[in-house]
């Protein structure tokens, strides 16, 4: 468990191919990518003690949700000689972690004990990518620490949407509709709930608001918070954001571009200047 501090960033980098576990733009799914020094390659550390056994949880750093295992039912070939039900096809994805006995998001970890300096993680209910005969399977990793960065780093400048376009001045819908054959980004509505917690990071649970948002830009979201929390929307910087994946998730700071799904999310606003926004941990994912 000493590879896996409570709080740390790190990356999970597959042995065999080098690549590493990726937290995809869509928001669910995950996959396995060669280092691009982005946050989605970046897992926080949470650990919890449930009934007497130690778990890790991982959470994003960019979007917060938890790395969690899906399974299913697979029907064995009719030449392998098992019976129905015999196995299960499991998978990776990004879910919220809303309860503290949800199973799917903890993980059991040990040394692989060959000098590789590798480590082992597999769920407790269904082990790490299936469950053939009983036998819970281990996925092995290897763990890279990364380090913290000294400043939050900048919000990525927005991309208007043919949405805002057609918003702000009307005749550019129009004219796009006139014409044939011309095919825009898919228009993206989700409900974002977010509440004004204190300079401690407390807020109060039942105080959450409603914000529909029509848009994947965190630059924009900032400021139209901004403008729904009474800070105005010419001193946005003023608020820091934090998405919350899940009743049990804890806060990941959102700096980046929203997924690019239509899930609600969870926004706790803290002010910038206030203790609990500066004890935020950012991390440098470009280090080496």
């Amino acid at each position: 468990m000493e590879f896996f501090p409570d709080r740390a960033h790190l990356r999970l980098r597959n042995p065999v191919n080098s690549a590493y576990l990726y937290a995809m733009e869509d928001g669910v799914g995950i996959t396995l990518r060669r280092r691009s020094g982005t946050r989605n390659e970046a897992w926080a550390v949470h650990r919890v003690e449930l009934n007497g056994a130690n778990y890790v949880l991982l959470h994003s750093a960019a979007y917060g949700r938890y790395l969690a295992i899906v399974c299913e039912e697979a029907a064995p070939a009719p030449s392998s000689g098992q019976g129905a039900g015999a196995s299960h096809i499991c998978r990776v994805v990004q879910r919220a972690y809303d309860a503290p006995g949800q199973d799917d998001v903890l993980w059991e970890v040990r040394c692989v004990d060959d000098g590789s300096g590798e480590v082992q993680m597999r769920n407790p209910t269904y082990g790490a990518t299936g469950y053939y005969d009983g036998q819970k399977k281990w996925m092995r990793v290897m763990v890279e620490a990364i380090p913290p960065r000294a400043d939050p780093p900048e919000h990525p400048l927005p991309v208007i949407s043919w949405m805002r376009w057609q918003q702000q001045f009307p005749i550019v819908g129009r004219l796009r509709r006139q014409c044939q054959g011309v095919q825009g980004q898919p228009v993206l509505r989700r409900r974002i709930y977010y509440v004004r917690a204190d300079d401690q990071g407390n807020f109060n649970s039942d105080a959450w608001r409603m914000l529909w948002f029509l848009d994947r830009s965190v630059w924009h979201l900032r400021r139209d918070l901004a403008a729904q929390v009474g800070v105005g929307e010419a001193n946005a910087l003023d608020i820091t954001l934090c998405v919350r994946a899940g009743s049990n998730g804890r806060l990941t700071p959102l700096v980046i571009d929203l997924p690019s799904d239509e899930q609600a999310m969870h926004v706790v606003v803290l002010n910038t200047d206030s203790p609990a926004a500066e004890a935020l941990v950012h991390p440098d994912v470009g280090a080496p």
